[in-house]
């Protein structure tokens, strides 16, 4: 029985999250207790916190070394530059709200880091997509990167790289 013990006890010690965290290894979601195994889950319940202005919630499920990259050739935020950013926006209680749609994730062989794209839907913004890398560390999926774009219809990239070169003030070579 002793020996048993053990074991169980060196194999549950073994499984302990290691990541650094801001003291949250396991997260509340809207319906109960959610372990974060569930990489939907963890991406809606981050939308969510954004769209209710929950910065700890919103921060704390993305990784110590996070990234996310906005829709501005300027917005790359480590994860403290983003809470920065974040923070005056969240302060009333509402932040911004994104939906999503459609969401496809693929997992590696081990199946501790995913990645994803999803669709989203804003009531202003209409369209984006989602591209994200979480990592599982335990039974706990925290977001590692998070890439904001704009779906630009085929038609429209003329009009689109027109806005571009005034806004960089010259002009792009044409390619393909």
């Amino acid at each position: 029985k002793l020996v048993a013990f053990g074991l169980v006890s060196v194999f549950f010690a073994g499984c302990a999250s290691t990541e650094e965290s801001d003291g949250h290894n396991t997260f509340m979601g809207r319906g109960g207790p959610l372990s974060g195994s569930d990489v939907g889950v963890v991406l809606d319940e981050w939308h969510h916190a954004a769209s209710v202005g929950d910065i700890e919630r919103y921060i704390g499920l993305m990784t110590e070394g996070a990234v996310f990259m906005g829709t501005d050739a300027h917005e790359r935020w480590t994860r403290k530059e983003f809470r920065a950013y974040a923070e005056p926006h969240f302060a009333d209680g509402h932040g911004w709200t994104y939906v999503a749609r459609d969401r496809f994730v693929q997992t590696n062989a081990y199946g501790d880091v995913a990645w994803v794209d999803e669709i989203l839907d804003h009531a202003t913004y209409g369209q984006l997509r989602g591209t994200a890398v979480l990592r599982q560390n335990g039974d706990i999926w925290r977001i590692g990167f998070y890439s904001l774009t704009f779906l630009v219809p085929n038609e429209a990239v003329g009009d689109v790289l027109e806005v571009i070169r005034k806004d960089e003030g010259g002009s792009m070579d044409s390619g393909g």
